[in-house]
């Protein structure tokens, strides 16, 4: 696996606020392939957190439908995937390269300062 996509996996997983739920995914699909309908029932999730999800992690290389774009298609954890899952430590320390982001939602600052009123 090329560290890379290992860097790829790390951030899709735990770099971001989405990330436990794209694990949890992750794991499911382990068990055997599923369509989003399936995931969503089995995890709990909204069916349409299950897609956005799972289009992010097809777009990343991470899952495939191996049938075609068909309605309620399987998705199957891609090898490379796999084999991150199986090597990933268990704390979760962040590969060389990945910098951590200042910037708060829509590009704004994460922690704004409120300026002293000088008063009492």
């Amino acid at each position: 696996m090329s560290p890379g996509f290992r860097s790829l996996m790390w951030y899709l997983l735990h770099g971001t606020r989405g990330g436990p739920n794209r694990r949890r995914i992750l794991d499911e699909l382990v068990r055997s392939p599923a369509n989003a309908h399936h995931l969503a029932g089995a995890l709990g999730l909204d069916y349409r957190t299950v897609r956005h999800h799972l289009r992010l992690l097809e777009q990343n290389g991470a899952v495939s439908r191996p049938v075609g774009d068909a309605y309620a298609t399987p998705y199957e954890i891609a090898p490379a995937a796999m084999a991150y899952l199986e090597s990933e430590p268990t704390a979760h320390p962040r590969p060389a390269g990945i910098i951590p982001s200042r910037s708060g939602r829509h590009g704004g600052p994460a922690l704004v300062a409120r300026p002293s009123r000088g008063g009492p």
